[in-house]
């Protein structure tokens, strides 16, 4: 038996060649954009509001709190505004730093309760501690969205100008604290500039 040169399977056609290449070419695909999604940082995303001032919003108090939270609280000295929510895990790992600023008095913490049931919150507040001077109750999340809140926890540093300085986005962690934020905010007491 001899292969006779116009045998469809003695040869590779062109078509069978590039379906052959057609795996390969996806998943090279799928590999470069797995390769480029980790040299991002989702912790970084810029926001339109560093360097702009806070937006104008007024809060009601949380039920049994005597200070809500509104803009105007944010004039006059450095500070942190903290999102949370009583049903966010993530708002339980970085409590205690908030608890161990208030406690140190390094800068005051406010807090803007992120779509919570006033009840819950207060409880929530009762039974981790609270280590805020200011909350606000944002009911429907409204705030929550002029301030460009992709989901909680997120902390804002504002300067005394009341002015947003930079966005941290999740639970702040005891590096995040000494390494991007207090300096940031010994610099901007000592009436300096900063940058997160």
């Amino acid at each position: 038996m001899s292969i006779e040169a116009n045998d469809p399977n003695s040869e590779e056609t062109p078509r069978r060649i590039w379906l052959r290449m057609v795996p390969l070419a996806v998943a090279l695909l799928i590999g470069g954009f797995l390769f480029v999604g980790l040299n991002l940082r989702p912790k970084e995303i810029p926001s339109v509001l560093i360097g702009k001032d806070v937006p104008t919003f007024d809060l009601p108090a949380l039920p049994g709190r005597p200070k809500g939270l509104k803009s105007a609280d944010l004039k006059g000295q450095v500070s942190l505004v903290n999102v949370f929510a009583s049903w966010c895990v993530s708002c339980r790992a970085e409590h205690p730093l908030f608890m161990k600023l208030k406690a140190q008095n390094i800068v005051p913490v406010h807090g803007l309760n992120y779509k919570d049931e006033g009840p819950a919150a207060i409880g929530w507040l009762q039974r981790y501690g609270d280590p805020y001077d200011r909350v606000g109750a944002d009911l429907n999340g409204r705030v929550g969205i002029d301030w460009g809140v992709y989901g909680v926890p997120e902390t804002f540093l504002i300067s005394a100008e009341g002015r947003i300085v930079c966005k941290h986005i999740g639970p702040v962690m005891e590096r995040d604290l000494q390494e991007k934020l207090l300096p940031a905010i010994t610099a901007l007491q000592k009436g300096g500039t900063a940058k997160c």
